[in-house]
C-alpha cells in the first residue's frame, strides 16, 4: 500500500496503518521494523519514515526522528498528531517534548514502553492501539535480533562489550 504526503487519513487506525507500512519497509531493507507518520489536524499526511540506524549507520534516525525530518518544518506542533508502531523511546520522547506534538499515536507499548506516559504527563494526548500484527513483528524481532535491538534501544550487550 502506498501513501502519499497530502493524503487524508481519518481515524487512529488508518493513520497507524501508515507507520505500519514503514515499519514493513525497513525491516524489508534489514534494518529495525519501526515506522512513524506525521499528520496535521485535519489528518493529513506531513511525512513519514522508519528507523534507518542500521540503514545508514546513524544513531539519531529512529523511526519518529525519520518521520519528523521527513515532514519538513511546521510552524508548530500542537495540533500535529505522530503515529508510530512502538512506544517512542526517551530520545523521541523528547522530540515530542521539544516541539509540542500534540498527539501521539501508539501501535504497540507491549515489547517496549518507551517515555509515553512522561509525554502525557507533559500535555501529549495519547492513545495506545497495541496492534496484533505490530505487536508480533516486533517480538519476533526482538527475539530474532537481541543484540540490534539492545543497541537500538541502548542497552548494555554483554555479548558485544
Amino acid at each position: 500500500m502506498e501513501f502519499k504526503v497530502g493524503q487524508i487519513f481519518a481515524t487512529d487506525e488508518e493513520k497507524l496503518q501508515v507507520a505500519i507500512a514503514e515499519a514493513h519497509l525497513g525491516l524489508a531493507d534489514g534494518g529495525i521494523p519501526i515506522g512513524a507518520a506525521l499528520f496535521d489536524e485535519n489528518g493529513r499526511l506531513l511525512g513519514s519514515g522508519h528507523n534507518l540506524r542500521v540503514q545508514e549507520g546513524d544513531a539519531s534516525m529512529h523511526g519518529e526522528t525519520s518521520a519528523f525530518r521527513n515532514a519538513g518544518r511546521q510552524k508548530s506542533y500542537r495540533k500535529v498528531t505522530l503515529a508510530t508502531s512502538l512506544s517512542p523511546c526517551w530520545y523521541c520522547s523528547g522530540l515530542i517534548r521539544q516541539f509540542g506534538i500534540g498527539r501521539l499515536i501508539v501501535g504497540d507499548d507491549i515489547n517496549f514502553m518507551g517515555g509515553q506516559d512522561w509525554v502525557k504527563e507533559h500535555g501529549t494526548e495519547v492513545h495506545v492501539l497495541n496492534n496484533p500484527g505490530l505487536v508480533e513483528l516486533m517480538r519476533e524481532f526482538i527475539e530474532a535480533n537481541p543484540h540490534l535491538w539492545n543497541e537500538d534501544i541502548g542497552e548494555e550487550d554483554s555479548e558485544n562489550d
